[in-house]
């Protein structure tokens, strides 16, 4: 008797230790590690939905950005949410009150129109969800930052560049964008700054065609059939530039033609000898840099007002 009572303590006393190995094991080597920076970082950015509302997905200028953005949203765990205006404002605007009823946490916002786009701005601010800008500016409502490249300092360039090609002397043709878009109104501006007032320099058409490659061609034809004496063609962006040049090409005249974008299409007719030139705007840079500015915003992060990004010329290598 006394030796089964012996055996039965050792097993209790066994049980016990046991099952004090197995306690401490859980609260020791079994706990989870403490999550690293990195990890809080992208947790917290997880939980972020951006909403992208861009002008048309039909120009490559903008797929690109669009690609930067969802890109730089990925790499820090965030979710993007991209919808497509397809350069018609009323849609635009009708995209963005989905965003709103989505309750997004950051809305970006690429305007087919700078005026009209204040009032899906304004219902933003209504919902407190911030508002930023790229590439086209909101002419109202509360914009907590811009991200773009100085699209003035990049019709200058452009400007400059016709200038010293043709020698200070010629007969001009500026494409215009989208009336009411920053951009169009920007660019052209530094366009004039750059060509107005120089003696043997004369603008003899300035006309939209909306940044569209067809209408870039048929307003070229336009011109082209009443102006005979043309030696160079601003275009604000690459789109309407390949448009003209498929309209002087036609015409079997040797006319310089400078774009806007630097998109695949335009650098590599720089490359050919087609283009004399276009303005490098780094879509991918605004997408990357809007996406990780709304993350600076969400986190309580102050920036700056308007944050650039580098333009350049480009011209045959």
């Amino acid at each position: 008797m006394k030796k089964m009572n012996f055996v039965l303590c050792a097993v209790v006393a066994v049980f016990l230790i046991l099952a004090g190995c197995s306690t401490q094991s859980k609260v020791e080597g079994g706990a989870t590690a403490a999550p690293s920076a990195t990890t809080d970082t992208k947790a917290a950015a997880g939980k972020m939905t951006i909403g992208l509302s861009v002008s048309t997905l039909n120009n490559p200028f903008f797929v690109t950005l669009k690609d930067g953005a969802d890109k730089a949203a990925k790499e820090a765990g965030a979710t993007l949410v991209v919808v497509d205006a397809q350069n018609d404002t009323a849609k635009q605007i009708s995209g963005i009150e989905d965003l709103i009823q989505k309750k997004v946490s950051v809305i970006l916002i690429n305007p087919t129109d700078s005026d009209a786009i204040v009032t899906a701005v304004q219902s933003a601010n209504k919902a407190n969800i911030p508002v930023i800008t790229v590439d086209r500016a909101a002419n109202g409502g509360t914009v907590v930052t811009h991200i773009a490249s100085d699209n003035v300092k990049g019709g200058k360039m452009a400007g400059d560049f016709i200038l010293k090609t043709l020698g200070d002397k010629g007969n001009l043709v500026e494409l215009q964008g989208i009336a009411g878009t920053s951009a169009a109104r920007d660019r052209g501006k530094g366009f004039h700054d750059a060509v107005d007032g120089k003696a043997g320099v004369k603008v003899i058409a300035s006309q939209p065609a909306d940044f569209d490659r067809a209408k870039g061609l048929s307003v070229m034809e336009n011109i082209l059939q009443g102006n005979k004496d043309i030696q160079a063609v601003f275009a604000h962006n690459d789109e309407m530039a390949l448009g003209a040049l498929q309209a002087i090409q036609s015409s079997g005249k040797n006319i310089a033609v400078v774009g806007f974008d630097a998109t695949d299409d335009a650098v590599k007719a720089v490359n050919d000898g087609k283009l004399a030139a276009t303005v490098a705007q780094k879509p991918a840079s605004i997408g990357d840099t809007a996406v990780k500015t709304a993350l600076k915003v969400l986190k309580g992060e102050q920036v700056e007002k308007f944050i650039p990004v580098d333009l350049e010329l480009i011209t045959k290598k």
